[in-house]
């Protein structure tokens, strides 16, 4: 399970669920996805953030794909993941990069949204991470 290191930490540290080999980035490659093994429900007006640790870039070259993840409260239980969240790296460096199951490969901070007085939102998720839905 993730957990904060300290009592004043916004952020959980999540471990990789598997080993995964992460190849040096080629223009037009997709990025790797570690995946975590977990999910994580939210209220509807929660989501929370995938983000790198601060030290990944400096030590393994790794970049998330997307800067930062968001997860909307609609994503647990959706038809293509049921939920797991992943993170999509990129290995900005010239060697591969192993990652081991059980290594802390970023962190999640869950949070509040607000939406506009005019919010005419309706659509339904039917698909996930990378979809084409």
């Amino acid at each position: 399970l993730p957990v904060r290191k300290t009592k004043h930490s916004a952020g959980y540290d999540v471990e990789a669920a598997e080993d995964v080999v992460i190849e040096p980035f080629v223009p037009g490659c997709k990025p790797t996805l570690v995946h975590t093994g977990l999910k994580a429900y939210c209220q509807e007006d929660e989501w929370y953030m995938l983000a790198a640790k601060s030290s990944t870039p400096f030590k393994k070259h790794l970049l998330l794909a997307n800067g930062i993840g968001i997860i909307d409260a609609d994503y647990y239980g959706n038809p293509d993941t049921d939920g797991e969240f992943m993170y999509a790296y990129y290995n900005m460096g010239s060697e591969p990069v192993t990652i081991k199951k059980g290594e802390y490969i970023g962190q999640v901070v869950f949070q509040k949204f607000l939406i506009v007085d005019d919010d005419v939102s309706g659509g339904e998720r039917l698909g996930g991470f990378g979809s084409t839905k």
